[in-house]
């Protein structure tokens, strides 16, 4: 199965609380943070909440 490697660029500080909480359910807490998920559509739909604040590599 493919993996995604996201990773936190932007602060979270005047996103929205939706946003704030689906970066925190992805385990993204502060910038430069990376986690590998597996690439599946509920993590691409999070991924489209929070895209202007990450960069996704696909593995």
């Amino acid at each position: 199965m493919k993996t995604l490697e996201i990773t936190l660029k932007k602060s979270l500080i005047t996103t929205t609380p939706k946003q704030r909480k689906t970066a925190q359910a992805m385990g993204l807490t502060k910038i430069n943070k990376s986690v590998v998920k597996n690439d599946t559509e509920t993590t691409r739909g999070m991924i489209r909440i929070i895209a202007h604040l990450v960069d996704v590599v696909e593995k």
